[in-house]
């Protein structure tokens, strides 16, 4: 019996089913995705049986609502509204007058004044500028804790050491403010300094980026630019690569069988975090059932590295295989599909949302790349034709 498909795999087939152009057919779509057309027609009802279940109590409750309650509501929501607009008005101006990182407890205390021209209250102002009241009330109580007057004498301390003497560090501070009469731990003499950008004259601050070290590998190098295979599930490359949306950046980690180039396997997310490598490849072992022995080969990336992935290696019988530091040509097969997508789907034009740029991924992988696309290492064959021709149908899992 066959593995169902992946969650995120039927997700997105729906996604594309739903927003397909006028005149095509379901029968199409399903055919492009190489689904049988009846089990689109499942998934299409199963989604939008779930959304009329997340709807359906929330219309019957507007639906019961007399006029006078929604009335009231909508003065409610006015007036509301009317007093975060306050908030934002008082907070840009209070805000343009001082440093930016100047207290707004003051401007919470004047806007719940009871002579204020507008009085808005405590709770909608805290949220409004993201703050919890429980400090607020702490602070007028006593505006100026013990803490911060410690922590204001250390700094003066600090300061008038720094200015006799700019050359000394934080080390020579602390001895200077020590025998000032406020002592400190060295730890706190270098958090003050940092906020303050105290700096030695005479120091080099170390800078940060390009030659931050890379962690150790966690497999060797099993593939060795050897990019063949003479069966399916005998290598995989996987990778990761991004673009910008209007709504930030959006991640695709990909699977690719080395054997017929298909993306057995693929996670799209808008945080590049260890998970959606971890999903990738689950998707690729749900999607093609035996793939014990497999190496599944990758650069170095924090996400390859991570434990989840290394686990999810070992749960399904997979052998891992990492490529060197900055040698692009150690998985050269998979950069040369990402670069493929760049030119075809990514660079194509500017994305407005995730959603779009989603959708536009996943049709191009599951109904030109793998349907289409014809390639001259597979003797003119797509990567799906190819996997029928060159495959026992009996060890077909995908």
């Amino acid at each position: 019996m066959p593995k169902p498909y992946p969650k995120e795999f039927r997700e997105d087939f729906v996604r594309v089913a739903r927003s397909r152009e006028p005149g095509v057919t379901l029968e199409q779509v399903a055919a492009d995705f190489g689904v049988h057309p009846a089990s689109l027609t499942k998934w299409i009802r199963r989604a939008e049986a779930e959304e009329n279940a997340e709807s359906g109590p929330t219309a019957a409750a507007g639906s019961a609502r007399s006029e006078s309650v929604e009335l009231a509501e909508a003065r409610k929501r006015i007036r509301l509204l009317e007093q975060e607009n306050e908030v934002l008005r008082r907070a840009a101006a209070y805000l343009s007058q001082e440093p930016v990182g100047k207290m707004m407890y003051p401007l919470v205390r004047e806007l719940a004044a009871p002579s204020a021209p507008c009085r808005v209250p405590v709770a909608v102002t805290c949220r409004v500028l993201g703050l919890a009241r429980q400090p607020y009330y702490r602070w007028l109580k006593r505006p100026v804790s013990d803490a911060e007057l410690a922590e204001a004498h250390r700094a003066n301390a600090l300061f008038d050491a720094h200015r006799d003497d700019p050359e000394f560090g934080h080390r020579f501070l602390v001895d200077e403010a020590r025998a000032a009469g406020e002592a400190m731990a060295e730890r706190t003499a270098w958090r003050i300094c940092r906020d303050k950008g105290w700096w030695s004259t005479f120091g080099k601050r170390r800078g940060r980026g390009k030659n931050v070290r890379v962690g150790p590998p966690v497999h060797d190098d099993k593939v060795r630019r050897n990019f063949t295979a003479d069966a399916p599930n005998r290598l995989w490359l996987t990778d990761i690569t991004e673009h910008p949306t209007g709504e930030g950046k959006l991640y695709l980690c990909a699977v690719k069988d080395v054997f017929s180039g298909r993306i057995v396997g693929y996670s799209i997310d808008s945080r590049m975090k260890s998970r959606l490598a971890v999903a990738a490849l689950q998707s690729a072992v749900a999607r093609r059932g035996q793939v014990h022995g497999c190496i599944v080969h990758s650069d170095r990336g924090s996400q390859f590295r991570s434990r989840k992935f290394v686990s999810a290696l070992t749960r399904n019988g997979l052998v891992g295989s990492m490529g060197r530091v900055g040698a692009a040509g150690d998985n050269a097969a998979m950069e040369s599909f990402f670069a493929l997508l760049q030119k075809n789907v990514l660079d194509h034009r500017s994305w407005a949302n995730y959603q779009e740029l989603r959708i536009a991924i996943v049709t191009w992988i599951e109904r030109t790349y793998h349907r289409r696309r014809r390639q001259r290492r597979l003797a003119r064959l797509t990567p799906v034709e190819y996997e029928t021709i060159m495959t026992p149908p009996a060890a077909l899992a995908a």
